[in-house]
């Protein structure tokens, strides 16, 4: 019997990507604090997929946990969810006609089998360059979105190029989590 995956995430993109993907899991939101003094994008998602994963791990030790964080990159900037309109339209402005990278982590905890996975994709994106209105109506409307778009949006004109997975974009690598539920079901034979 394969045991049932829980997604430590509010994330509705994350929710449909695993979905979409035909995964069996449920929803639980991890309240956990996203400081950290990491400065490398990759070393942050990996460190924040793991804190999300765990705060749920720790109510669930018999269950595994998927967590996940999703970052953008531009010009040794880290760009996550904006705090407000203001801050919003500046990182906008910042990847506004330019190449960026997206970092998506993934941590798979499972506490009674101790198992800790952690991993990360990466992909790039071009942003369209846009006025600034059109600027001003995203920045409204994504401000719960690292970078401040939402690619998954059919609406969202702001990437215009990927290199890359889509779904490490949207905030999820979907081989890296089948690769280790993969993992975990070796664990339960």
């Amino acid at each position: 019997m394969k045991p049932q995956l829980i997604l430590a995430s509010k994330s509705e993109r994350r929710v449909k990507l695993l979905t979409r993907a035909g995964i069996k899991f449920r929803q639980i939101v991890a309240n956990t604090n996203e400081d950290t003094l990491l400065k490398r994008p990759s070393a942050i998602v990996k460190e924040l997929s793991l804190r999300k994963a765990m705060a749920v791990a720790k109510k669930y030790p018999h269950l595994p946990v998927l967590g996940s964080d999703t970052l953008v990159f531009r010009k040794g900037e880290i760009l996550g969810k904006p705090k407000n309109i203001k801050e919003a339209i500046a990182m906008l402005k910042f990847q506004n006609g330019n190449w960026q990278s997206v970092y998506s982590g993934i941590a798979l905890v499972w506490l009674d089998k101790n198992i800790y996975l952690k991993d990360y994709d990466m992909s790039e994106c071009k942003a369209r360059k846009l006025g600034s209105q059109e600027l001003r109506y995203f920045a409204a409307k994504h401000m719960d979105k690292a970078g401040g778009y939402a690619i998954q949006d059919t609406d969202d004109v702001f990437i215009e190029k990927i290199k890359g997975r889509f779904d490490t974009i949207v905030g999820l690598p979907i081989n890296l989590v089948r690769k280790y539920i993969k993992r975990i079901e070796k664990c339960t034979k």
